[in-house]
């Protein structure tokens, strides 16, 4: 779902050749995000970096002053075994984006390690769902192989109505499976 899946979605994307956006069009950093339960059994959502950095930062601010009272109290509130965990999910998706990278659309050629680490930099796309503009995905930094499509020109107009059209048809509970000769919307439930 174009609204929901935006790390997945970019990864999806970078295995391609290229990827056509215009004006509208975004991407989402990869980032990952896990949902862990609390003590009181509630399912909290964890952006991976940005408590993996908060380790880090509270951990550098008590070896500089050993008896800083905030980060002692931070510090207390992080789990050692999920900095851990957390640690090795970026590792495992910026090694992923890499792979797809170099079997996809830098395949001929391309910095795949400095494009992964742009994409997956919580310092420059502070959220989640930050949108990737077809001018970012372009930047030397990140480098991706965007074919910009003007959103007045008759490829994009088409593309779009097609976009519409397979949001129409599939509800909320249905999924649009494709190939290059069909779609086919299925009952989630079934699936």
């Amino acid at each position: 779902m174009p609204d929901f899946a935006k790390s997945a979605g970019t990864l999806i994307a970078i295995g391609a050749d290229a990827i056509v956006m215009s004006d509208m069009s975004e991407l989402g950093p990869i980032d990952p995000r896990i949902v862990l339960v609390d003590g009181n059994g509630n399912r909290i959502r964890h952006s991976v970096q940005s408590y993996v950095d908060a380790y880090d930062t509270h951990s550098a601010a008590l070896r500089k002053d050993p008896n800083g009272l905030p980060s002692v109290v931070m510090l207390g509130k992080l789990d050692p075994a999920t900095v851990m965990l957390f640690q090795t999910v970026m590792q495992r998706a910026e090694s992923l984006a890499v792979n797809l990278l170099q079997r996809g659309m830098f395949k001929r050629g391309g910095n795949s390690t400095l494009a992964a680490k742009a994409l997956i930099n919580t310092k420059r796309w502070e959220s989640h769902g930050q949108m990737i503009s077809w001018q970012d995905a372009n930047d030397p930094t990140i480098g991706l192989n965007v074919e910009y499509l003007d959103p007045k020109c008759v490829p994009w107009v088409e593309y779009w109505q097609l976009y519409c059209m397979q949001r129409m048809a599939a509800g909320d509970r249905q999924k649009l499976f494709e190939s290059d000769y069909a779609s086919l919307c299925i009952d989630s439930r079934s699936v």
